[in-house]
């Protein structure tokens, strides 16, 4: 099934409509079933939006919110996508959801992942909702092309969370499996401006998650789009 892409008048404009609708579908995934899991992105782009739903009245308390991807360091540090959600979604009225982080503490990633992927089996999946955005070299969550674990990531039988060690990325990262992001309930992605559209039409071309690993998580999938 071909994407469906929005397209928004202003980046603000997304902000507030993406959030708009992320915060109505979480109110009826809660009255239907007393709950709701969503993943979202970390990185700027994604700020506005992630406020602004942060700041939408919910019974956040139902809601479980983890993260698509993270870098492996502690969720204080200042590079730590955990920590930028604290200070956007989580600054708000979404204080109250409980946020299951991607980070298992000191070590390598691939000594820790084990009981990561534990936790998020019990309290974070199956996904109802992942939000993704996507970078001008095609890669969505930490899923980069070209990238150490990017084969292991897209395999059907993927677990989880998988380690990814991506050329000219300082820290090791970690990221939740193509498998778990195509079984959400839906995905939406965010795209900003002319050249991450170029990449997102030369990846809908391309067909080829190895060269564009957004390609694992297009189908079915909503863009939302401003220039």
């Amino acid at each position: 099934m071909t994407p469906k892409v929005l397209h928004y008048v202003s980046r603000d404009a997304l902000a507030e409509g993406l959030a708009s609708q992320l915060a109505a579908r979480l109110r009826v995934l809660v009255d239907e079933r007393g709950g709701a899991r969503i993943a979202v992105p970390g990185g700027s782009t994604p700020g506005p939006m992630l406020e602004r739903l942060g700041a939408s009245r919910l019974p956040w308390e139902k809601v479980v919110v983890t993260l698509s991807d993270e870098r492996w360091v502690p969720d204080d540090n200042p590079r730590s996508n955990a920590r930028l959600l604290q200070e956007t979604l989580l600054s708000g009225a979404a204080a109250q959801a409980r946020f299951v982080t991607l980070y298992g503490g000191p070590g390598e990633p691939e000594e820790r992942l084990g009981a990561v992927g534990e936790r998020l089996l019990a309290s974070a999946l199956p996904l109802d909702i992942a939000v993704l955005g996507m970078g001008v070299d095609m890669h969505t969550a930490s899923l980069f092309p070209g990238a150490t674990g990017l084969e292991a990531a897209l395999a059907p039988d993927a677990p989880p969370i998988l380690a990814i060690r991506a050329k000219e990325q300082p820290e090791a990262r970690v990221t939740l499996s193509a498998r778990v992001l195509r079984g959400a309930g839906e995905r939406h992605i965010l795209i900003t401006g002319a050249e991450k559209m170029s990449a997102y039409q030369e990846a809908l071309a391309s067909g080829d998650p190895l060269v564009a690993p957004v390609c694992a998580v297009l189908e079915g999938a909503t863009i939302h789009y401003a220039e």
